[in-house]
């Protein structure tokens, strides 16, 4: 079967661009306030973000202090499907199932990305990430997962082949963009029980040598996308390409 890379079943429960940052220091959430302002219409639920920080003393007696700190907000859109997370280190935008199309999801990105970048004015990018989080819902029963994935956990011939449960990730650098794919792979709970469930989670990401210029960020996050894309064909067989097509 020839692969492709979009389904009509796609198996994606979320969608991550993640662009953390470095802002000046008069930055502060006063500016995402306005941000918020300029995207209240369409993402009118707001929550704060806060950072939990903890300290243990030591010596004659042992103590132990905690403080918290706003870090920014969290916002939705109507429905809950979109989520874009703008914080003093950064911005997070996801989409949650059902998921549409990559150009649907990166335009909307961007769109935000430009107003929360001409408010905050960035120094520097310092970390660049693409996140794809998959649900591959497989009818039982499931002789060998080899027939549905060909990156997969393989047991010892001399142990039961029988699996309850397993995580895996793998660290795998990516030389043609100087990127990590972190993949992460695990049994996780299915919708019904007539199913295993198994989650394929790809995160492709850059912390050097990271363009700040609009076209050059944009590019090169168009480029992480289709290494996520090639990343996700070679993680599985022309049987699941039949479960999600």
């Amino acid at each position: 079967m020839q692969a492709k890379t979009r389904y009509s079943r796609a198996p994606i429960t979320e969608a991550l661009i993640d662009i953390q940052v470095r802002l000046p220091q008069e930055v502060k959430l006063d500016v995402l306030t306005q941000v918020y302002s300029s995207i209240q219409t369409e993402y009118p639920k707001r929550e704060e973000m806060l950072m939990f920080q903890g300290q243990i003393i030591a010596g004659a007696s042992v103590g132990a202090t905690a403080s918290q700190s706003q870090i920014g907000y969290r916002v939705f859109s109507d429905d809950q499907k979109q989520i874009l997370q703008m914080r003093l280190d950064g911005f997070t935008f996801s989409r949650l199932a059902p998921y549409d199309c990559w150009e649907t999801f990166r335009d909307e990105a961007k769109r935000l990305w430009s107003i929360y970048q001409s408010l905050t004015h960035p120094e520097a990018i310092a970390r660049l990430a693409v996140r794809y989080i998959n649900r591959l819902d497989i009818p039982l029963p499931v002789g060998d997962l080899k027939d549905y994935l060909r990156t997969f956990p393989e047991v010892s011939s001399d142990l039961p082949q029988g699996l309850s449960g397993y995580f895996m990730q793998l660290q795998i650098p990516q030389d043609n963009l100087t990127t990590m794919l972190v993949l992460n792979q695990a049994l996780v709970p299915p919708p019904t029980p007539e199913f295993v469930s198994i989650l394929l989670d790809l995160d492709l990401f850059a912390e050097r040598d990271i363009p700040k210029d609009e076209i050059g960020l944009w590019g090169t996050l168009e480029q992480m996308h289709e290494q996520k894309n090639k990343a996700f064909e070679a993680c599985i067989t022309d049987h699941t390409r039949e479960l999600i097509n």
